[in-house]
């Protein structure tokens, strides 16, 4: 008898509704079921409810940092058990101020496993997932 994986969940927090709906069937395509929210508030209550598997939060909704604070409630509410954030961002593209992950002290800073700019590389971002899942 095979014994199946369990699909992943990932939620998928985004103020712009083109970008959640297309980034969401791109994630579906692949294999995972995907909750969506447009507000970091939403995304809060969403992630609350539903314990996803990983989330995907886009930095600027309705304050400069939302994504930031929402990835920080997660990280802080799954200490024990961590899964992986990751954040969208075009500000590189708007400010020309590059945010990264590189180390441990920026991870620290920016509570989130990895930045992804806008638009967003579909292989980018599943490398990043898979790469947490198998650690």
């Amino acid at each position: 008898m095979e014994i199946k994986e369990k699909i992943k969940t990932i939620l998928l927090v985004d103020d712009d509704i083109d970008l959640l709906e297309q980034n969401k069937l791109l994630l579906e395509t692949k294999g995972f079921e995907v909750i969506t929210a447009e507000s970091g508030e939403e995304g809060w209550r969403v992630f609350k409810k539903q314990q996803p598997d990983a989330a995907i939060v886009d930095l600027i909704m309705e304050h400069h940092d939302s994504g930031f604070v929402l990835s920080h409630r997660i990280k802080k509410h799954t200490k024990d058990k961590p899964i992986p954030v990751f954040i969208l961002t075009s500000a590189t593209y708007d400010t020309g101020f590059k945010f990264s992950t590189a180390t441990d002290e920026e991870k620290e800073w920016i509570h989130c496993d990895g930045i992804i700019n806008k638009p967003v590389a579909v292989s980018e971002l599943l490398t990043k997932l898979e790469n947490f899942f198998e650690s």
